[in-house]
């Protein structure tokens, strides 16, 4: 029985994983060195031990940044060991001995899909749990969390009940000009009004003051109640005032998928950063089996720069990829994209270059 992986195939998925991690340990301890270097002094400022440095931020820091220059590791890799292999006249040897150049690129596509596995389990699980403690470690001890609060928010909490707050302070966690609705059948049943709202940790709800209440009835009469203080749960708690871009890298695809639902619902236009990084998370896996594609044509065949030519046409190629696919986020911004269509953008337009560049290094 033919074995399903020949020695070639062994030969080139050794080469292709063993020189991805030597590229990545490298490129990493230099960007180490270069990110202690800027912030050092917020480090010293705020007495970060060297424990919580290398623990909580850099060990967190190192899976992070791998997965967001994954497409860059990737191509170098391809370029610079399939370059090599040419230049030692290897790549003619295997096609020589009666091998296609398509049968050539399955264990290029092997390692890929390895690739793309493990960078799609680092951005749906590993990766969000590890930017928890890194985040907290930046918030604390790099960029203090903003303290000032929020203007003007609008949540659909539940169905027909509506939230408005004119602002929000994160100094008390306080909302002012608070207001929930209730509708049924498109008409105002009941409208609780109150001066503020304080958040209660223990309670997990807010505690309302000077509230106002009136229960719009079918008669001439409305139903109306006041009070100094009130107890009430809702379905808003103090963390929908602090979401950001930083906090959506902290949750796992199903709490993410959970909050897209959720804000969905509400109408919550903030929406859009959870599905760009939702988004985000597949496409940047996929690009492996795209730039593995890519790599191999460019490099396959000799040229006369040698291999600086290919690893500098390498980089340049993957650095226009990460930059696409973060300018198209500005797609989203703007409205003129929906997230699922502008961060695949990117690995349409360079799934067509691919296919261009194979067909013409396959002849």
């Amino acid at each position: 029985m033919e074995p399903v992986l020949k020695k070639i195939d062994k030969y080139i998925i050794k080469k292709f994983i063993l020189t991805f991690f030597i590229a990545i340990l490298l490129i990493i301890v230099i960007v180490i060195i270069f990110d202690i270097s800027e912030k050092i002094n917020h480090f010293v400022e705020n007495k970060a031990s060297l424990k919580a440095i290398i623990l909580d931020y850099y060990v967190n820091f190192v899976p992070y940044f791998m997965n967001m220059f994954s497409p860059l590791f990737v191509f170098i890799t391809v370029i610079f060991f399939t370059s090599r292999m040419a230049s030692d006249s290897e790549i003619i040897a295997i096609l020589s001995c009666g091998v296609s150049y398509r049968r050539m690129m399955r264990p290029y596509i092997i390692s890929a899909a390895l690739i793309a596995m493990l960078s799609l389990g680092l951005s749906l699980w590993v990766i969000p749990r590890a930017n928890v403690t890194r985040v907290k470690f930046e918030a604390t001890y790099v960029k203090h969390r903003n303290p000032f609060g929020t203007n003007n928010v609008h949540y659909q909490i539940d169905t027909g009940k509506f939230v408005y707050v004119e602002s929000f302070s994160s100094w008390n966690n306080t909302a002012y000009g608070f207001t929930l609705e209730d509708i049924k059948d498109n008409k105002l049943v009941s409208k609780l009004s109150a001066e503020t709202a304080v958040w209660d940790s223990l309670m997990g709800g807010w505690v309302l003051h000077e509230y106002f209440i009136r229960d719009y009835t079918e008669g001439l009469e409305d139903r109306v109640r006041t009070g100094t203080t009130k107890d009430t749960v809702i379905n808003l708690t103090v963390t929908d005032f602090y979401r950001n871009t930083k906090t959506l890298e902290t949750l796992p695809i199903g709490q993410l998928n959970k909050l897209i639902s959720q804000q969905k619902m509400r109408g919550d236009t903030n929406v859009m950063y959870a599905l760009i990084e939702k988004h985000t998370r597949y496409a940047l896996p996929f690009s492996a089996f795209i730039l593995t594609i890519m790599g191999v044509s460019l490099s396959s065949r000799k040229r006369r720069g040698g291999i600086g030519l290919n690893i500098g046409i390498g980089i340049a190629l993957s650095f226009t990829y990460i930059l696409f696919l973060r300018f198209s986020q500005m797609f989203v911004y703007s409205g003129v994209m929906a997230p699922f269509v502008a961060l695949w953008l990117p690995n349409l337009i360079f799934g067509i270059v691919a296919a261009y560049l194979y067909s013409r290094a396959s002849k």
